[in-house]
């Protein structure tokens, strides 16, 4: 299943909206690295985020928003045979290429993510990150910050992302794990805590659990994202 890999070009895919206080430091974490491409997808930032990509000579392309959206339009635009989603708010680890080219390269893997680390300090992030630990490595469900990668070939087969406007990441994995095993790489991409931050770590966690069991119980995506809007929601 598994093609020759260990020069693979990787295609760094980062959809963005209004984050120029981030682009630069994702950007900077795929560097050094052999054989990439950077693809900016963003969907009408006010901010400086597309001048701060373009500045350093990244490829940026615009897409109507949303991320599942977002995302799929980078794939078209790529041209190597590793897709690689990177939120703007996460940072690549060190060597992350050659990570990403062995790791697809172990028989039966077709796709994978890396582990999670949260760049604030308290007990409690600590805690969420051992918990997407258990879920990644014991349940092979890794989410979008985690940096999913997966063979543009495999891409292409099951759709690529559906178009929702929540889950998509959730979506994409299940899919995955009905044709094959999921990797989780033993390093960590660095990812911002400012969601737990500003809802709190336990009200996070519970509206994701919340938003899981919705999904899994049948609600539409469009209900559940709606309730992201909802004041109860946003409010700190």
């Amino acid at each position: 299943m598994n093609q020759n890999l260990d020069a693979a070009k990787i295609s760094i895919i980062i959809p963005t909206l209004n984050e120029a206080g981030n682009i630069e430091d994702a950007i900077a974490s795929t560097q050094p690295s052999s054989n990439i491409e950077v693809i900016v997808v963003d969907a009408g930032s006010q901010d400086d985020t597309v001048a701060i990509a373009q500045s350093l000579g990244v490829n940026v392309i615009l897409s109507s928003p949303g991320r599942a959206v977002q995302m799929n339009a980078g794939a078209v635009a790529a041209s190597g045979d590793i897709l690689l989603f990177l939120h703007a708010d996460t940072r690549l680890p060190a060597g992350f290429d050659t990570l990403i080219r062995n790791a697809l390269q172990q028989p039966g893997t077709v796709a994978g993510a890396f582990n999670l680390r949260i760049d604030a300090s308290g007990w409690g992030l600590r805690l969420v990150e051992w918990g997407v630990k258990v879920r990644s490595h014991l349940w092979q469900m890794p989410y979008g910050d985690q940096a999913i990668f997966i063979t543009k070939g495999i891409f292409n087969q099951i759709g690529g992302f559906p178009k929702l406007p929540i889950m998509e990441d959730f979506e994409l994995i299940s899919r995955l794990q009905r044709i094959s095993k999921i990797t989780i790489i033993q390093a960590s991409v660095l990812t911002s805590a400012r969601r737990w931050l500003r809802k709190g770590i336990f009200k996070t966690t519970l509206i994701n659990q919340i938003v899981i069991i919705a999904y899994l119980w049948g609600i539409s995506p469009e209900r559940i994202r709606s309730w992201y809007r909802q004041e109860k929601f946003r409010k700190n």
